[in-house]
């Protein structure tokens, strides 16, 4: 039985919800990753700031050259995440076998949703307009055979876009475009392909398996699949991620032991947060270090018991950053991770003191969090923290 796979993916999602939250944003550059200053990256870029060449992972300071009069936001991770829940339970309302990739994509299985809900098509054309309706937002929809198929049929589409690829129509649809659709074909394979003619990714289904494996050896194979538009690969509901983390560039190099300290305290705050809302606990927690000269340094512990709370995983995170050898230099960016993701069992032995008490103060405080922002209850040091550094943060 042929498998039928839908993959939504929100267009400009970061700075389409600032635009949808804030109207006097609306047809305007909006580029979000900053607020105000040229240190990080960006993380997304509105439609209207595109038309400048700016585009995610460009260099802030870039993107203030390419577009001085763009608006630069701060990345608001608590509010996206909120919009992200929003559009699963309409995914999920379909069919339970949905693949979360990240807050703004998602790949859908409705092979066996037809009796319930109608074709394929008809649950894509519902989906989108039930995010629109609901959330004021738009997202573009790939319908396909397979993963592969449907991710490139959404951003065939974008934005607002809605493309369909029946059976039978993967060679015709993949025929004329570039080989950089194919995953995995970066710039070096895409320059090698390019001097061997090869630019479209008809030119590679031309090709035997035979001559493709000769020219690139086992990932030809793969190639010979792929421009034939064959994916095997499933989609897993609920994936769990790998890890959780935060990280901050900051404004001005920093060199001061206690600046650095509050930091990683508050990095720390926000992936506890992170890990509780997702019913997580971590058993390795890591550190991220880049200093002025772009040379950056990781840490990481595995512990003997997982965790989710604030002390425990700076506790952590301050001792792994002893270890990191500065020699003098200054700090570009700080960050913190958390991995070894598992759901946590019955009773946490971290909360064997008191730890009835602690769970519950951890609960009152996440739901302090929740109705009045993150900053708005936290270690004493936080708030002094931000009056001394401006930062920009980022989330994986």
């Amino acid at each position: 039985m042929s498998r039928t796979i839908i993959h939504v993916d929100m267009d400009a999602f970061y700075a389409s919800v600032e635009q949808r939250d804030n109207p006097s944003l609306m047809e305007k550059p909006v580029i979000v990753g900053g607020a105000g200053g040229e240190r990080g990256v960006v993380t997304t870029a509105s439609y209207e700031a595109r038309k400048y060449g700016i585009h995610s992972a460009m260099p802030l300071k870039k993107a203030h050259h390419l577009c001085p009069k763009g608006i630069f936001l701060p990345v608001d991770m608590e509010k996206y995440q909120a919009v992200s829940e929003q559009i699963r339970s309409i995914l999920i309302s379909y069919t339970p076998r949905v693949e979360p990739v990240s807050l703004d994509e998602a790949y859908l299985d409705v092979t066996a949703s037809a009796k319930l809900y109608g074709d394929a098509e008809k649950i894509g054309r519902e989906i989108k307009q039930r995010i629109k309706n609901e959330l004021n937002l738009t997202a573009s929809v790939g319908i396909a055979p397979n993963k592969f198929l449907a991710k490139i049929a959404s951003d065939h589409g974008k934005p607002d876009g809605y493309v369909v690829v029946s059976p039978g129509e993967e060679v015709a649809f993949l025929k004329g475009l570039p080989v950089q659709r194919l995953p995995g074909v970066g710039k070096v394979t895409a320059r090698r392909m390019s001097d061997l003619g090869l630019g479209t990714i008809g030119q590679l289904a031309a090709k035997s398996r035979e001559e493709l494996r000769r020219l690139f050896g086992k990932y030809g194979e793969r190639l010979h699949e792929l421009s034939h538009g064959v994916d095997n690969d499933e989609v897993i509901a609920e994936a769990v991620a790998k890890s959780i983390s935060h990280e901050t560039t900051f404004e001005v190099d920093v060199d001061d032991g206690e600046s650095l300290r509050k930091t990683l305290a508050l990095l720390s705050d926000r992936v506890s947060v992170r890990l509780r809302q997702e019913q997580l606990v971590a058993k390795t927690i890591g550190v991220k270090v880049r200093l002025a000269d772009f040379t950056t340094m990781h840490r990481e512990r595995t512990l003997l018991e997982p965790v989710d709370t604030d002390d425990q995983i700076f506790s952590v995170a301050w001792a792994l950053f002893q270890t990191v050898p500065l020699k003098g230099k200054k700090v570009r960016l700080l960050g913190v991770v958390a991995s070894g993701l598992s759901q946590p069992p019955a009773q946490l032995g971290l909360f064997s003191e008191g730890g009835e008490r602690n769970r519950r103060a951890m609960s009152a405080i996440d739901n302090i969090r929740r109705k009045f922002g993150h900053t708005a209850i936290g270690r004493a040091s936080h708030s002094q923290a931000k009056k001394e550094n401006k930062r920009h943060t980022t989330d994986e």
